[in-house]
């Protein structure tokens, strides 16, 4: 098989990735749901996360992320923005990357505004791309480390998360985040 031909074939496969989750969009209520379970495990795994989350102005919360590839990949996934502890619009989160990757996995994206102005400029447009609408500060610490502790000097701040915990090395630089009707 040819570089051409791969390419088509890993084209299409992200267009089915793509369409397959479209067609299995979750209702308000799922998503919901999913997204207090992950607020919950954000609070167990974060060392004085749940005070963290009361300082915020939003968080907005993406409870499963699929993310496939195979030298070219893609990621999709739902969740909500929440604002004093409820919620206030559905969003989808987009991105795709080239280089070297196969397989395929799910993970937990949480973005903690830290500010009303950074909110509000969110909230703003059609659609908000990390990096260059707004800067997103990845957070990374060791166990035991109160987040209360760490200086934050961006605006946002984002947390990923898969099974196993909070995950390390990783960007949300050019990731697409667009608000949806549900």
């Amino acid at each position: 098989m040819n570089m051409k031909n791969r390419i088509y074939i890993i084209l299409l496969f992200i267009i089915t990735l793509g369409l397959a989750t479209q067609a299995y969009a979750e209702s308000a209520q799922e998503i919901d749901i999913k997204v207090q379970a992950s607020l919950k495990q954000f609070a167990k795994e974060v060392v004085g996360g749940e005070e963290f989350l009361k300082k915020a102005a939003g968080v907005l919360v993406f409870p499963s992320v699929l993310q496939a590839g195979l030298v070219i990949g893609g990621e999709y996934g739902e969740g909500a923005l929440i604002v004093n502890k409820k919620t206030l619009n559905y969003y989808s989160t987009v991105a795709a990357s080239f280089g070297w990757q196969i397989g395929a996995q799910a993970k937990s994206i949480i973005l903690v505004f830290l500010s009303r102005a950074a909110l509000d400029n969110f909230r703003l447009g059609d659609g908000w791309v990390a990096g260059v609408d707004g800067s997103v500060a990845l957070i990374e610490w060791g166990t035991g480390k109160n987040i209360n502790t760490v200086n934050i000097s961006d605006p946002i701040a984002g947390f990923v998360f898969d099974n196993k915990g909070l995950m390390v090395n990783l960007s949300l630089e050019g990731t697409k985040f667009t608000r949806i009707a549900r």
